[in-house]
């Protein structure tokens, strides 16, 4: 099957206050890099919609990667750079939590895993 989409989705927990600090500082400083690792950025949701100035906000970016091919790219591109640490770690002032998670339609899952 050819044209398989994986989707990785971060999701992270701002500080009370810092969410609009935070999505400014992911499309100018992370999301470049991300980009030259193979990533197209889908989406950029803010959760509640409004920019809390005294509560935090969950942010989901999506990023969309083209087949396993794609996703072993980034991977292998993302894992060994230290910057990508670095930059989480500066952010810390910003962020309370954040996780990462891969997926895919249901349609391409066997697509995906036959390699």
């Amino acid at each position: 099957m050819a044209g398989e989409k994986v989707y990785v989705i971060d999701r992270v927990v701002t500080r009370p206050g810092r969410a609009r600090e935070f999505v400014d500082a992911y499309l100018a400083e992370y999301a470049p890099g991300a980009r030259g690792r193979g990533m197209t950025l889908e989406h950029v949701l803010v959760s509640p919609p409004t920019w809390f100035d005294d509560e935090s906000n969950t942010i989901t970016v999506t990023w969309t990667l083209d087949g396993a091919e794609g996703w072993w790219r980034m991977t292998w591109q993302g894992r060994p750079d230290p910057t990508l640490g670095q930059w989480w770690t500066r952010m810390d002032e910003l962020v309370l939590e954040r996780t990462r998670t891969m997926a895919s339609a249901a349609q391409d899952v066997d697509g995906l895993t036959d390699v």
